[in-house]
């Protein structure tokens, strides 16, 4: 893991940029007003609340890992089970982080004042499809070009190159969030294009593990499938890794820590 000391960027010239102490002329490193991104994530975690917590139930355990984690420099690998769901809950629990909450999100106070150096990770096809999708783009997605899969079938086209430095970029701002599977099913192998990301950024590799979400919600995460669900979310110690392993046993290592082997009962069935 390495230090990047963070930039703060600004639509001020840089001698007045220092004056904005309440960030309402900050901007990302693509050009997006932060202001605009707080509001947004504010509107849409307050829209949201109350599916993680009456609807259903979350349980968050692992906080404890992020309370002293640096501001910029983070990546979350975790499984995923839905588009939107996921990523709604992770930016809940980092904002009332944020705020000194500990594996909680109640009561929703930290929306008021919410992270707003969050990005994920999404496949551009995903954050294009309805006007929803592309509010939540607004909210700190980070759109690839899949190259295995599109509109739901296997496809081979060229790996979207852009997308590492994107994540690269992002991650000298803030945490990102990534799906190392890149797909919602369960047991999918781990996108060898993960490995590169650790081995050129040198983060922080949180690991986190989720359940519940794929019963609650649809594959969107916009709508209820299964109301009383109890959603989990557990986040790990930081992933220890070497730069000097090869990309395969990175992605082992990822396989391993984000809890997707293969259980013994569905490998014998195959």
């Amino acid at each position: 893991m390495k230090y990047i000391k963070p930039t703060k960027y600004s639509y001020l010239p840089k001698p007045l940029a220092a004056l904005d102490v309440l960030g309402l002329f900050e901007r990302d490193p693509f050009g997006n007003s932060l202001l605009v991104r707080r509001i947004l994530i504010c509107l849409i975690g307050w829209f949201t609340y109350f599916r993680y917590t009456v609807v259903n139930r979350i349980q968050i355990e692992g906080t404890e890992h992020l309370e002293n984690l640096p501001i910029n420099n983070v990546l979350f690998l975790s499984n995923h089970q839905t588009y939107f769901a996921d990523v709604i809950a992770f930016f809940h629990i980092f904002c009332a982080v944020k705020w000194g909450f500990k594996n909680t999100i109640l009561p929703p106070m930290y929306l008021f004042a919410p992270r707003a150096r969050n990005y994920y990770v999404a496949a551009s096809e995903t954050m294009k499809k309805g006007v929803v999708p592309r509010m939540f783009a607004m909210g700190g997605a980070l759109t690839v070009e899949r190259s295995w899969r599109a509109e739901g079938r296997e496809v081979k086209r060229e790996v979207d190159t852009s997308a590492n430095e994107k994540i690269g970029t992002a991650l000298q701002h803030g945490w990102v969030v990534s799906f190392p599977q890149g797909t919602t099913s369960p047991y999918a192998p781990v996108r060898k294009g993960t490995a590169h990301i650790i081995k050129h950024n040198e983060p922080i590799v949180v690991p986190v593990v989720i359940n519940g979400f794929r019963r609650a919600f649809d594959k969107k995460g916009l709508r209820f499938k299964k109301r009383n669900t109890l959603l989990t979310v557990r986040f790990k110690p930081p992933m220890a890794y070497s730069l000097e392993e090869p990309v395969e046993a990175i992605v082992e290592r990822v396989r391993q820590a984000i809890e997707q082997d293969i259980p013994e009962k569905m490998t014998w069935m195959k």
